[in-house]
C-alpha cells in the first residue's frame, strides 16, 4: 500500500486496520509530504484507530465513508466529534443506512452508535483530497444504493468497501440492494480503471482487478453478460 517514494504524485501511504468483529478493514491513508491523512471507513473501534493514526505520526484531516453499513461507519461519528473532523462520503442515497446505525447496533450487539450527516455527499465524478493527494470517487451502487469507490490513479489503489472482494462481490439481499446493478458497478466502473489497480476490499486481503477478471466466479470475464 505504499507506493514509489521517488515519484511525488504517487506518494500514497496507508495501513489496513481490521475493526469489529466483522474485520473490517478500515484503511489508514496520508501524504507523507504534508503527514496530513484520512480514516476511509472508520467501523468501530476509535480508540485503537486512533491508536493507529498517532503511532504513524498522521494529522487526521477528515473521515471517508464508502458506504452505510454499521461495520464501515460506526466509529466515524465519534471520532468526528473528538476531533472535529469533517465526513465525506457515502452518496446520499445511503442515508437511510446511517440514520438506521443506532437500531443496528443493537441488533448485532455493537457498543451504542450514532448517526450523522455529511458534511459532504459525494457523486460519481466528484475527487476527495487528502493532504496533496487526490482521489477519485466512484459511485457503484449494488450492496447498497449510495456505495461509492475512492481511487487513487497514481498509486494504482482503490479502497472498494463491500462491492468485490478476493473471489467474491459484495451482498445484495439487503434493502435497496440491486445484483445487476452491482455487476455493473464492478464491470463498467471498477475493471476499466487497469488490471493492475490493486483494491482494499471491505474485508479479507487485497486483490487486482486483473486477478478477478480471471477469477471471481461472479464477475470473471468468462461470467460476462453484457447484453
Amino acid at each position: 500500500m505504499t507506493a514509489d517514494p521517488s515519484t511525488p504524485a504517487t506518494r500514497l501511504r496507508g495501513e489496513i486496520i481490521p475493526v469489529t468483529a466483522f474485520q473490517q478493514n478500515c484503511s489508514l491513508i496520508w501524504d507523507p509530504t504534508t503527514m496530513r491523512g484520512a480514516l476511509v471507513d472508520a467501523g468501530g473501534e476509535a480508540d485503537k484507530l486512533l491508536a493507529r493514526v498517532a503511532h504513524h505520526g498522521v494529522q487526521l484531516e477528515k473521515l471517508l465513508v464508502t458506504h452505510g453499513h454499521l461495520d464501515h461507519a460506526g466509529a466515524v461519528a465519534a471520532i468526528a466529534e473528538k476531533l472535529n473532523l469533517p465526513i465525506e462520503g457515502p452518496h446520499q442515497d445511503d442515508a437511510f443506512w446511517i440514520d438506521g446505525m443506532p437500531d443496528a447496533a443493537k441488533q448485532y450487539g455493537f457498543p451504542p452508535t450514532r448517526s450523522f450527516v455529511p458534511q459532504r455527499w459525494l457523486v460519481h465524478g466528484d475527487t476527495v483530497t487528502v493532504g496533496s493527494l487526490t482521489l477519485d470517487v466512484l459511485h457503484c451502487p449494488g450492496h447498497t444504493p449510495g456505495h461509492v469507490v475512492f481511487h487513487h490513479p497514481a498509486t494504482q489503489l482503490a479502497m472498494v468497501g463491500d462491492v468485490i472482494f478476493q473471489n467474491s462481490i459484495g451482498r445484495t439481499d439487503f434493502p435497496k440492494g440491486n445484483h445487476a446493478d452491482l455487476i455493473r458497478s464492478i464491470r463498467s466502473r471498477l475493471f476499466p480503471l487497469g488490471d493492475d489497480v490493486q483494491f482494499i476490499p471491505g474485508h479479507g486481503p487485497m486483490s487486482t482487478f486483473g486477478r478477478e477478471r480471471q477469477v471471481n466466479p461472479y464477475v470473471a470475464d468468462a461470467m460476462a453478460d453484457d447484453d
